[in-house]
């Protein structure tokens, strides 16, 4: 007769819980999880490294870098400082003739009765804003106070001054033919003897900025490749000095890419030092200039003040600057590294 086990003893397969699921594969990458930084991070972190460890290597040559970035100040200074200089006569001319005049210079024999007439009738073309008079008496109090020569206008028997009528025409014959036209009609005047347009040296000066701001700009072209080909000789020198360390990174697979940064971080450093020397040399320069310009203006009874850097202008200085050191490290680097093979 046959014993049946205990259920006790019977042999049973264990029953296994069923496997937690896999996290997904983002989250196993995630630095939160793995301690790692992802692949963006990686990047960025490498760019900040290699940032600052071409400040490292800039540093290392302190007196050779800085004589290079001076070099880059003074080519960014030169043009820099012209133009500033340019918009400076330029508001300059502006307060000193803001509006069209035209000067009627009468005669000598005109009466101030004519003279009065006369001025009404120019008063109401519409053509004309406004018509201020100068009697010959007014004239020449004005030049005794303005001239200096009070002591000798005591030895003239008369006046010589005429009577003059300053006419300043509306905005619609502000254009230089409307004016011109406006001038030759009050010259045939009975009672003028000149009719002089004040803007005329104006017009003259601003033409002169315009052409000497196209200079300028001619003149900022060349020494920006100037500022190309230092940059660009600088760091063809530094290449040829890390020659071996080029040639074991390639032997290890590194990418042009990855050799390449640390050059174009040090043009970086060289456009942004060499963009600082500029500011400083021409503020420096606004600032010698500032006391003997104001003496200057003060004997013309003007308040002018010498512009320099606003934030704008620096913003662009630096930012022209950190560009052309850019661009000459990345010729240098693209022209130099493929000749570099490892052995």
């Amino acid at each position: 007769m046959k014993m049946s086990r205990p259920a006790a003893l019977r042999t049973t397969t264990p029953h296994r819980p069923p496997p937690a699921p896999r996290p997904p594969a983002a989250k196993l990458r995630t630095s939160s999880n793995s301690g790692t930084p992802t692949g963006s991070q990686a990047w960025l972190l490498h760019h900040f490294y290699v940032l600052f460890s071409s400040l490292g290597h800039f540093a290392r040559a302190p007196v050779q870098n800085l004589m290079a970035a001076a070099v880059i100040g003074v080519a960014l200074a030169l043009p820099s400082g012209f133009y500033l200089l340019l918009e400076n006569v330029q508001v300059l001319s502006r307060d000193w003739g803001g509006t069209m005049q035209i000067s009627l210079f009468l005669q000598p024999e005109a009466t101030p009765e004519e003279i009065q007439r006369l001025s009404e009738q120019l008063y109401q073309r519409p053509d004309i804003r406004s018509v201020r008079v100068i009697m010959p008496e007014q004239a020449l109090e004005e030049y005794r106070t303005l001239s200096g020569f009070a002591d000798a206008l005591t030895a003239l028997n008369q006046n010589p001054l005429p009577a003059v009528l300053v006419i300043q025409p509306t905005s619609a014959t502000q254009g230089t033919p409307p004016t011109q036209a406006l001038v030759d009609d009050l010259a045939k005047l009975p009672s003028v003897e000149i009719a002089q347009y004040d803007m005329r040296w104006l017009q003259r000066l601003s033409a002169m900025i315009e052409t000497a701001k196209r200079g300028v700009l001619v003149l900022a072209g060349l020494l920006a490749l100037t500022v190309l080909l230092v940059v660009g000789n600088t760091i063809r020198l530094s290449i040829q000095h890390r020659r071996e360390e080029i040639e074991i990174n390639k032997l290890f697979g590194a990418t042009d890419s990855f050799i390449r940064r640390p050059f174009l971080y040090s043009g970086f450093w060289y456009g942004l030092l060499g963009s600082l020397i500029a500011w400083l040399l021409v503020y420096a320069s606004f600032i010698l200039l500032q006391t003997p310009v104001q003496q200057l203006m003060a004997l013309y009874y003007s308040e002018f003040t010498l512009m320099s850097f606003d934030l704008r202008s620096s913003l662009l200085l630096l930012g022209v600057g950190i560009l052309l050191g850019l661009g000459g490290a990345w010729l240098a680097v693209g022209r130099h590294l493929k000749d570099i093979k490892p052995r």
